[in-house]
């Protein structure tokens, strides 16, 4: 029998997309129910708010433009604040000031992961974000995020200063618009089917486990 194929599991998000936040460790407590089954994790670029100006712009502006005032959203967040405290995460509402277009965030991800820190890239932005209140429209913010995960800075300043992908992730983010997917974060199963939204581990590692399965019987009759 031939070795068991890796599942590759792309997922859709956005860095600014708390739910995306929550799905990530979610997806990590999912891999861990399921310790035996290889996997490949692709991250792929989304724009949750694609009309964001290159420079961002404010919180307050956002979240007005996007739910008709600042307070108005105080009563969601503070639900999706408890679901990624009961996580092990920070989601510290009043410390955001700046609402980023995510186009240089996603580059990073792209580029990290040519050294095999795609996740790693994804988790520190996010943390960034959510945590620290960051700026990611910040040059420097986004320079010494990637330097923290491995990229070489300078390298780094030239191709943020640059078109370098741009094309590549805008593409990307479209392309799943155009398949149809309307919110995030998604994940794909092997190019097979899909499961949307933060579920639970445990039902993410189910999805895991019917992926590897259905991988493993096409392989055996393959054979």
């Amino acid at each position: 029998m031939s070795a068991q194929k890796p599942v590759r599991i792309d997922i859709v998000s956005d860095v600014v997309c708390p739910w995306c936040f929550i799905g990530k460790r979610r997806l990590e407590k999912a891999l861990a129910l399921q310790p035996d089954i290889p996997v490949e994790l692709r991250w792929r670029p989304y724009f949750l708010n694609d009309w964001i100006p290159r420079e961002g712009i404010s919180r307050a502006d956002y979240l007005t433009k996007k739910f008709g005032s600042v307070d108005r959203y105080k009563g969601i967040a503070q639900r999706v604040a408890d679901a990624a405290r009961a996580e092990g995460l920070t989601y510290a509402i009043d410390k955001i000031s700046r609402q980023p277009n995510t186009t240089d965030a996603h580059r990073l991800i792209r580029w990290a992961g040519g050294i095999g820190k795609a996740a790693e890239m994804k988790q520190k932005l996010m943390d960034l974000y959510f945590t620290e209140g960051a700026d990611l429209t910040d040059t420097a913010v986004l320079i010494k995020a990637a330097s923290d995960v491995g990229l070489e800075a300078e390298r780094v300043r030239e191709a943020l200063a640059s078109n370098e992908d741009v094309a590549a992730v805008e593409g990307e983010a479209q392309s799943a618009k155009d398949a149809g997917i309307q919110g995030v974060p998604m994940f794909i199963f092997d190019g097979k089917f899909a499961v949307s939204g933060a579920q639970a581990p445990e039902y993410l590692a189910q999805a895991i486990g019917r992926a590897a399965q259905d991988g493993n019987a096409q392989s055996d009759a393959a054979e």
